[in-house]
């Protein structure tokens, strides 16, 4: 035996022994993936998907449109039948060319434009991907055709229909699919398939940390840890009861000003997006402006609080942060902060607290808060009843929303991003999730009470009570328009969640005398996590609210860089005189542990 014909012996048993080893992991991973769907508890299945009567009243409708109009429906499909006739033979024809320029080197087609799902350039010169990909945008194109031809439909009822439509073309993107998948096959033929085996351990840790549910990671959690090297500002907790931790940060001046900021971020997530990283701390960036900062800290919710409603988080939370930080620091007012839901519950406490003849609150800021839900946006397919009685159902079974209800809403409104790109990443080419703050931030989600996320859903989002007859809380009918310190509302310009139109619209029928509204560049996070150092993003302000949205953009005059400087600029007139710099806690408050505490580590449980 030659020594070539041992290296090829040697190299062919190593392949072997890693096929063995392979088919080894694949057999244990397999039982570990039928062990966890074994257990898995099974959810209302009216979270999947709409009631089929909406399928039903779009089907009837399109076709006795197309009864009454044939020559339209053969018109859509002569179309139809055209492109995909078209697909093949070009398809067919590239093959053709392929076989007769083989030998030839040709200049490499641009990959497709406008959709980073078709990069590769194998899907505009590979024939067999170039049909399937063109085939799979004819498809889309049609199923969008039919959905906009289907009349007798009311308007929400056709943006359902929109929604979901979008949502089947996207699942079916070829890139969902090994087989399909030029990335992925590439991948796998060059680790031997070992990219694939790493993509099924990928996907049943994932069924195991969730119980089952399919929730893809989108960070490498172990590169993280809460207090090591995110969420790091330095301070103190000197409060906590069953609804929150308070914590107040260490100065970072000799003096301060007087009146102390207490800031509520929203219980969907952590508070800690405020605090990331010291480069783009709000929190640390508050505090080096010469602030006394408070910041709430949500607790987790287990079934032990399926009782708590939204007046818990009233008194439990807002009042009692406000009575505490006044206590501390000895002054009679605050300045309020609240962000997203926390600024909603804010405008709440504001008008209940008017009822009280309570002046406790001096100025309040707005990041990102709906009050008015008359326009309930990409949100409009999520609010009808079919999925709020699904939600209510299973709410009923242990008492709280799953944060993963509230979390895939989200990110199925931005699918390909959220949803198929990581689980392609994870899943079929086998790679380890990125070590990226934010993102493992956003998997770092919290159940909701079930009183709280009925009360929520159905007075708030669908009756839209605040803005409309009124808002029962303690006895009291609460409106926006009692909404009267003076206030700055911060919106984002392509906010998803709280579109800044809407946010806008609740701000004209604030009762204050003294309104700022800033609109500034990128999305939900990203244009309130807008550090002053990074000089990203801009920022749009018009002093007249009386105008409609459009006109107020219109009129509105831009700023370069962060909105940070231009709300201090705002902060500091209502901040009252200097005064030396507060230690955290008082002799009524101690210390109790240091910051972040003990709620922001408390993982959600389904």
């Amino acid at each position: 035996m030659t020594t070539t014909d041992k290296a090829i012996e040697a190299s062919s048993a190593e392949q072997i022994d890693r096929l063995k080893e392979n088919l080894e992991r694949v057999e244990q991973l397999s039982k570990r993936l039928m062990e966890v769907m074994a257990h898995k508890k099974p959810h209302n299945p009216g979270l999947d998907g709409p009631n089929q009567e909406l399928f039903a009243r779009a089907a009837s409708s399109y076709w006795t449109a197309m009864a009454q109009n044939p020559t339209k429906l053969l018109e859509q499909q002569v179309q139809y039948w055209g492109k995909s006739v078209l697909n093949f033979a070009e398809a067919q024809q590239m093959m053709a060319e392929a076989l007769a320029k083989k030998d030839e080197e040709g200049e490499a087609p641009k990959p497709a434009a406008n959709d980073r799902r078709f990069a590769n350039p194998m899907w505009e010169n590979n024939p067999y991907f170039k049909f399937v990909r063109d085939q799979y945008l004819t498809n889309a194109e049609a199923i969008r055709t039919a959905v906009e031809e289907v009349e007798d439909l009311d308007r929400i009822d056709k943006q359902r229909l929109s929604y979901f439509a979008d949502q089947i073309i996207n699942m079916m993107a070829p890139t969902n699919f090994l087989a399909t998948n030029p990335d992925a096959l590439e991948k796998a033929v060059e680790t031997e398939g070992q990219s694939l085996i790493d993509g099924l351990e990928n996907l049943v840790a994932d069924l195991e940390a969730n119980n089952g549910e399919l929730i893809v990671r989108l960070a490498d959690e172990s590169a993280f840890e809460i207090g090591r090297n995110i969420a790091t500002t330095p301070g103190q907790v000197v409060f906590r009861n069953r609804m929150m931790e308070l914590i107040q940060y260490t100065p970072t001046t000799e003096t301060v000003f007087e009146t102390p900021i207490v800031l509520f971020p929203p219980w969907i997530n952590k508070f800690y997006i405020l605090d990331l990283k010291e480069q783009n701390s709000l929190i640390k960036w508050i505090t080096d402006q010469g602030y006394t900062l408070f910041v709430v800290s949500w607790v987790n919710p287990n079934h032990d609080y399926a009782a708590i409603g939204m007046e818990d988080y009233v008194e439990d939370g807002f009042l009692k942060a406000i009575e505490v930080v006044k206590e501390i620091c000895g002054t009679k007012q605050v300045n309020a902060v609240g962000y997203c839901i926390a600024g909603t519950t804010l405008s709440l406490t504001l008008s209940l607290l008017k009822k009280r003849g309570d002046k406790s609150v001096k100025s309040a800021t707005f990041f990102t808060a709906l009050t008015d839900f008359s326009d309930q946006g990409d949100f409009t397919p999520f609010l009808q009843n079919d999925f709020v009685d699904a939600i209510e159902a299973e709410i009923g079974e242990d008492g709280v929303m799953p944060h993963y209800i509230m979390a895939r809403t989200f990110s199925f409104l931005r699918a390909n991003d959220l949803v198929y790109a990581p689980a392609i990443r994870s899943y079929m080419m086998g790679e380890t999730p990125p070590a990226f703050d934010l993102l493992y931030w956003n998997g770092d989600g919290a159940n909701l009470p079930g009183k709280m996320a009925v009360q929520y859903l159905r007075g708030l989002c669908q009756g839209n009570e605040f803005a409309g007859e009124g808002f029962e809380l303690f006895g009291e009918k609460l409106h926006v328009r009692d909404v009267d310190v003076p206030l700055m509302a911060i919106t984002c310009e392509t906010d998803h969640i709280a579109r800044w139109k809407d946010c806008y619209r609740g701000v004209q029928q604030m009762g204050s005398r003294s309104k700022t509204f800033v609109v500034s560049q990128s999305g939900h996070i990203a244009g309130i996590v807008n550090p002053v150092s990074r000089n990203k993003y801009g920022h749009y302000v018009n002093d007249d609210l009386k105008l409609d949205a459009d006109a107020w953009m219109d009129g509105a005059e831009f700023s370069q860089g962060s909105w940070w400087p231009r709300w201090e600029d705002w902060l500091k007139k209502r901040a009252g005189k200097q005064v030396p710099a507060r230690v955290p806690g008082s002799k009524a408050y101690p210390a109790l542990e240091a910051a972040p505490g003990q709620y922001v580590r408390a993982k959600a449980k389904l």
